[in-house]
């Protein structure tokens, strides 16, 4: 009894045996065959179709720039006649394209998708709801040199100089009338990329604005009181701005816990033109020999009368006659 009870023992022993080894020899060449099928999966990727692609949500009238798309491994099987192809399209001549319909992030570009600068309905298409395109004269100085593009956000500055009497200083003064607005083009230039992609700085006159209807309105007469200016904002001003916004309670946020509607808020937010901040500067401030107040203005005397006056009716009028002489 003991010597059977020793051989299942040793048989079991045996079968447990060979069942490690025969597993052992599976797994391995698993484990040796998944570098070859990696490098095979990855060959195909690096051979097969790149697709472009949206590096984040892009919504309708968004004016795209280098950063917002990217050339992307697409399945062979899943390509379409609309898609942006790695050799046969030029991501260069696609910044400053608006986008027409909204892109998210991950998701191919489509031709239909965007409007190219010089196309019918690219300005209507660059608008947000509600807001209007408008047009304002600037020099090389009053432009920033040329380095405001398409998409930048600009404060609007207007400066005057106003008269006084013949023996008192005028008063200069410049003033921040308008902030955050959009650029939507440059003397109908959206698009100031060479052929590598690099900015090309060139001078231009004209400089189109996004703007409210009110805002629309106060520009109009701005540029009958004095010279425009376009100041440069920096990126981060704009949360800067919101921040201080949302802890002065000077903006509404949604209702709810949904991160979407409070992102798109947000943004919403951090776009709009602020004309409710004026600002100015007189010429007191950069130099102590000029004015900070306002200059003196005497009446004008010269059709003051300086002799008695009669009063003679006509009929139903009357008027006032000034006796001269003697």
């Amino acid at each position: 009894m003991d010597v059977k009870k020793a051989a299942l023992l040793v048989g079991a022993l045996v079968i447990a045996i060979a069942a490690a080894l025969m597993a052992r020899s599976m797994f391995s060449a698993s484990s040796g065959g998944a570098p070859g099928a990696t490098a095979s999966a990855v060959a195909n990727q690096e051979n097969g179709p790149f697709v472009l692609v949206a590096t984040k949500a892009l919504p309708v009238g968004t004016i795209i720039d280098e950063q917002s798309f990217r050339f992307q491994p697409w399945p062979k099987e899943l390509l379409e006649e609309a898609y942006y192809l790695k050799g046969k399209a030029e991501p260069q001549a696609l910044q400053g394209s608006v986008v027409r319909n909204a892109i998210t992030a991950g998701q191919p570009v489509t031709q239909g998708a965007l409007i190219k600068p010089g196309e019918r309905g690219f300005l209507a298409a660059a608008l947000g709801a509600g807001m209007r395109a408008v047009t304002v004269p600037v020099s090389q100085q009053s432009s920033v040199a040329g380095f405001i593009f398409p998409g930048d956000r600009v404060d609007l500055l207007v400066t005057q100089q106003i008269q006084g009497d013949e023996a008192d200083n005028s008063l200069k003064v410049a003033e921040t009338v308008v902030r955050n607005l959009r650029v939507l083009a440059t003397d109908q230039r959206t698009n100031a990329m060479d052929e590598n992609g690099q900015p090309v700085v060139k001078t231009y006159s004209n400089v189109t604005l996004e703007v409210t209807p009110r805002i629309a309105e106060k520009i109009a007469v701005a540029q009958t009181v004095g010279q425009l200016s376009l100041s440069l904002r920096s990126i981060a001003d704009n949360r800067q701005d919101l921040d201080a916004a949302i802890a002065n309670g000077d903006v509404t946020l949604p209702d709810g816990n949904d991160p979407a509607a409070e992102k798109q808020a947000l943004a919403s937010i951090a776009a709009r033109p602020d004309d409710g901040r004026i600002s100015f500067s007189t010429g007191a401030d950069v130099s102590r020999f000029e004015r900070r107040t306002m200059p003196v203005r005497k009446v004008a005397e010269e059709n003051k009368p300086k002799g008695p006056i009669v009063r003679v009716a006509r009929g139903a009028s009357v008027d006032e006659v000034e006796l001269k002489g003697n």
